[in-house]
């Protein structure tokens, strides 16, 4: 018998249950494995009892405590689990911020899952091996492939919950029930008391857990969510592609894009903001239109919505850095390759093929990725002959120049650096330290410098 199980016993001895609660059981349903996030309720033991029973089998702690939660770490175990009192609470103030919570040790666990958002999450198992608590008929829902609140005041007393629940439909495969699906449309407004960073974070389980992302987003469009949160892909709904290459708008394309990329967060990210530059950038012509530039733009109109959702410097830097760069040639010859592969740098090269490829799957023609496919040889065989693609390649650096020429640091050492880049893309055998003295004595000859 395990140590967890051996806590559910010593907590049955002493009068009390334990159980795990939402997420666990429902992807135990699923068939889903659920190695993380595993939440625990005891009911019926005081708190002051349970910590004396937890510390009997590992570390606690109490940073919860207000709230009755307790983090607590089994003894040689890396994992840490949530064990709490059940509870009840209600909204004090607008959106996911200010709760009244009273936990109660004495309340059934049925008054707990009552406080749950959607009745798929509002099960419960008695540990180790109970049987399913289900006082919602969660468990039809899933059946039925349904998501349903499990009060009418849910979105109200936590607007967060209706992003929750999109990605949870899109996750899952489900069908928003009509009364919640009128109830999200009716209190959408109230998204924007959410803080950006919790909006951000159910952003990033759409995309990372959903198969289709694109259930979630057509949703966001229905309920009203996409315009309050993202609004520059809300701004291409309808926006068509007349002349031939594309199947659908601007929208339903960009969805489609989605669903064809690998499941990484950067690449979806930039998967979902590759055209929103497109409305703005669209041009009437005979055939149909243009969009020059939408890349560029899109570029920063994604930095705009990044920023705004909080999203990491470093995020954001390589999200951009694929939408701006995602209309290269994939008829570039070996300089140009080694050129987009020195700007894109060797660590997004190939997220940014995959973004290529699901944007011409995406096209909904019928087109095929045959030329993609040869371009990603051809990248994978400058790569494989370790050439230089950036500044840290070089066979000579600073101290070297500093060194050979007598040179301070200054702005003039990085001329000379990015001059023999340029010179090593176009010919990767200039690489050596012999060549590229004698190209930076040529440089400092050629260009009169106050060294």
């Amino acid at each position: 018998m395990g140590l967890l199980e051996n806590l559910a016993k010593t907590i049955n001895s002493n009068g009390g249950k334990i159980y795990t609660v939402g997420g666990p059981v429902r992807d135990q349903l699923l068939n889903i494995e659920n190695s993380k996030d595993i939440d625990f309720i005891v009911c019926g033991i005081l708190l002051s009892d349970l910590k004396k029973i937890l510390r009997r089998f590992g570390t606690i702690n109490l940073v919860g405590q207000s709230f009755g939660v307790i983090k607590f770490k089994p003894f040689k175990s890396e994992s840490v689990y949530d064990i709490s009192l059940p509870r009840k609470e209600s909204s004090t103030g607008a959106g996911h911020r200010d709760f009244d919570v009273d936990f109660d040790y004495t309340l059934p666990i049925e008054k707990d899952l009552s406080r749950r958002d959607f009745t798929i999450n509002a099960m419960a198992k008695e540990f180790p091996g109970g049987e399913i608590i289900d006082p919602f008929g969660g468990r039809d829902d899933l059946d039925n492939k349904i998501l349903r609140m499990v009060f009418d005041s849910g979105f109200i007393d936590d607007p967060l919950r209706i992003i929750r629940g999109i990605q949870f439909a899109a996750r899952f495969n489900l069908t928003v029930e009509s009364n919640t699906l009128t109830s999200m449309i009716k209190q959408v407004n109230l998204i924007e008391t959410v803080s950006p960073e919790r909006i951000a974070e159910e952003l990033n389980k759409l995309l990372e857990l959903a198969e289709k992302p694109s259930i979630g987003f057509r949703l966001m469009n229905q309920t009203g969510l996409l315009e309050h949160i993202l609004p520059e892909l809300a701004q291409t709904v309808g926006i068509d592609q007349p002349g031939g290459y594309h199947r659908w708008d601007v929208f339903e394309h960009t969805l489609h894009t989605v669903d064809a990329l690998p499941l990484d967060l950067k690449v979806r990210l930039a998967g979902l903001f590759h055209d929103v530059g497109k409305p703005a950038a669209k041009q009437i012509v005979e055939n149909g239109a243009t969009f020059y530039n939408h890349d560029k733009l899109g570029g920063r109109l994604a930095e705009q919505a990044l920023k705004r959702l909080r999203y990491s410097n470093e995020t954001i830097k390589q999200v951009c850095l694929l939408i701006d760069k995602h209309m290269f040639s994939e008829n570039a010859g070996d300089k140009g390759i080694r050129r987009l592969i020195h700007r894109v740098g060797t660590d997004l090269i190939f997220d940014l093929i995959e973004l290529r490829r699901a944007d011409t799957i995406a096209q909904g023609m019928g087109q095929t990725t045959d030329s993609i496919d040869e371009f990603k040889l051809k990248v994978e065989a400058e790569l494989a002959k370790c050439r230089a693609f950036g500044l840290k390649d070089l066979a000579v650096n600073g101290t070297d120049l500093q060194k050979r020429f007598g040179l301070s640091e200054g702005l003039v050492i990085g001329e000379i650096l990015n001059y023999l880049l340029e010179q090593v893309l176009d010919n990767p055998d200039f690489n050596t330290v012999e060549k590229l003295l004698l190209l930076s004595a040529d440089y400092l000859n050629k260009r009169p410098l106050d060294i």
